[in-house]
């Protein structure tokens, strides 16, 4: 596509940084979407409430199972079919596509919580939630637009295709959302849905590299936090995702509700979903903060007794 290169390539210099056509792009098109959510009060049926919490559902799971655990990390494998449709149901969020997604995410286990991190906190709580959004060389490391980690994804077309007309579906959605159920429709299924969902995902890279609990020794600043375990379907479980980056369980715990596991051992199950990793009990004995506090703590008596 010939606007591609351009958006992507020619950055413009204001407000003290450099901006290209998809930074531009972006504040526009988060900025309008919570502008029509504020006519939520204005426009509320209960039939438009209910499917903007289906597609919560839908679209976010299609983000947590496709874009991360099963693109991002291969934590497991799919029929290429299922594949394609889970990311398909991901696109619908308004994260971009699944190679940009992707090779932020890899970005960010790479270089966590240093000055190479996409999103990282040493920038601010701003700049962590949403501001790196705004600023596609900081997410991808350069204006060029070649996103170098993610040829795994670019050898297939179905990724290529989503990664040039992912708004395309999603303004495709907005306009048979209007189309069946008017403004409250448009209103709640698409721009209270996507807007809802997009701070939750956001808080995954702010809320849980600040508030919660470590138990695992990662060396970073991740954390696991039960709210954004509850309304991120899982991922905000985020210390153990770090500590085992390939598992496709997150939620370790029997209380650490994680709702894409839960989908994830039903197709296990029903045999569609194979090569499922797990972390065993000896890593999981090694990763464990306590333990390590615990082996500090009797070095330091060790040391104590010798002098």
């Amino acid at each position: 596509m010939a606007w591609l290169p351009w958006m992507v390539r020619k950055p413009v210099y204001f407000l003290g940084r450099q901006w290209n056509g998809v930074d531009i792009a972006s504040v526009f098109t988060l900025s309008a979407i919570h502008l029509l959510a504020l006519l939520a009060p204005f426009h509320f049926t209960w039939s438009a409430f209910w499917l903007g919490v289906a597609l919560y559902y839908v679209t976010g799971v299609g983000v947590t199972i496709s874009f991360h655990r099963n693109l991002a990390h291969r934590s497991f494998k799919l029929p290429k079919w299922l594949e394609y449709f889970f990311a398909y149901c991901a696109v619908h969020s308004l994260q971009g596509s699944p190679l940009e997604w992707v090779s932020s995410h890899r970005s960010h286990h790479q270089f966590v919580d240093t000055p190479n991190d996409p999103h990282t906190p040493l920038k601010g709580f701003w700049f962590s939630h949403i501001g790196w959004i705004f600023d596609y060389r900081k997410r991808f490391g350069s204006y060029d637009g070649k996103l170098y980690n993610v040829g795994d994804l670019k050898k297939q077309a179905y990724y290529k295709f989503l990664h040039y007309t992912y708004p395309y579906h999603c303004i495709a959605c907005g306009v048979v959302l209007y189309r069946i159920g008017g403004m409250p429709y448009l209103v709640w299924a698409l721009a209270v849905r996507t807007i809802f969902f997009l701070h939750v995902t956001f808080s995954i890279n702010s809320v849980c590299h600040i508030w919660g609990n470590q138990v695992w020794d990662t060396g970073d600043l991740s954390k696991n936090n039960w709210l954004c375990g509850f309304l991120a379907h899982g991922e905000g479980w985020h210390n153990n995702h770090h500590a085992f980056e390939y598992s496709a369980r997150q939620g370790f715990e029997w209380w650490q509700i994680d709702i894409t596991w839960y989908l994830i051992r039903f197709l296990e199950i029903v045999g569609l979903a194979t090569d499922v990793k797990l972390p065993t009990e000896l890593q999981k004995n090694r990763k464990a903060l306590s333990n390590k506090i615990s082996s500090m703590e009797q070095e330091g008596r060790v040391e104590t007794k010798v002098k």
